[in-house]
């Protein structure tokens, strides 16, 4: 256990200042957690352990320097945490989810295209474009969390260095090689759009 600060808050004072610091960071930290979940409900399970934890920790942290980091790095830790942990387990099937998505009548869409009723994937994809988005979820999620947390959240290199707990040089190697990925499966679609090279 590291050193105890010297003044001891009130539960008062500490869910004051967890309020009037972490909280308005909410929603920059649920986009974060979609887009390396990919679902809404892990998603918003990961914003709510993360938080959790925060409050556990909030002793611990520093008053005046960047809560925002803070809490993407706990959301990023409790993310490959969780991933290394599902990793290890055997594959599961919800056979009910299955038998309902057959039978119903829905499989397949007005155009012959699978449907989706998730209105966060539309609107985000909305946002972002298919084709964008596409090719951002389709990327290794240490190159996709850097996108993220660079071209998406507006972290500087140090920032994302500290909430990702790698070297600054490692995160602008894979900020590159992220990039040039993205660009070479954007690239056929940018030529459509009018871009070239």
């Amino acid at each position: 256990m590291s050193e105890q600060s010297g003044k001891q808050m009130s539960k008062e004072e500490k869910d004051a200042r967890f309020e009037a610091e972490l909280l308005p960071v909410l929603d920059p930290l649920y986009n974060f957690a979609y887009r390396l979940t990919l679902d809404e409900d892990d998603a918003n399970d990961l914003v709510q352990e993360t938080y959790l934890k925060a409050y556990r920790f909030f002793d611990y942290f520093e008053q005046g320097t960047n809560a925002k980091a803070w809490l993407f790095r706990i959301l990023k830790n409790s993310f490959i945490n969780e991933f290394r942990k599902k990793s290890k387990q055997p594959a599961k099937v919800d056979y009910s989810e299955v038998e309902g998505y057959y039978n119903s009548d829905d499989v397949e869409g007005e155009a012959g295209v699978a449907t989706t009723t998730d209105m966060r994937t539309e609107s985000v994809q909305d946002l972002i474009g298919d084709e964008v988005a596409s090719a951002l979820n389709a990327l290794p999620v240490d190159f996709r969390t850097v996108i993220i947390l660079c071209d998406l959240e507006g972290f500087t290199y140090e920032e994302m260095a500290k909430i990702l707990d790698i070297p600054i040089g490692t995160v602008r190697s894979r900020l590159h090689r992220a990039r040039n990925s993205l660009k070479e499966k954007l690239e056929k679609y940018a030529k459509t759009m009018g871009y070239n090279s």
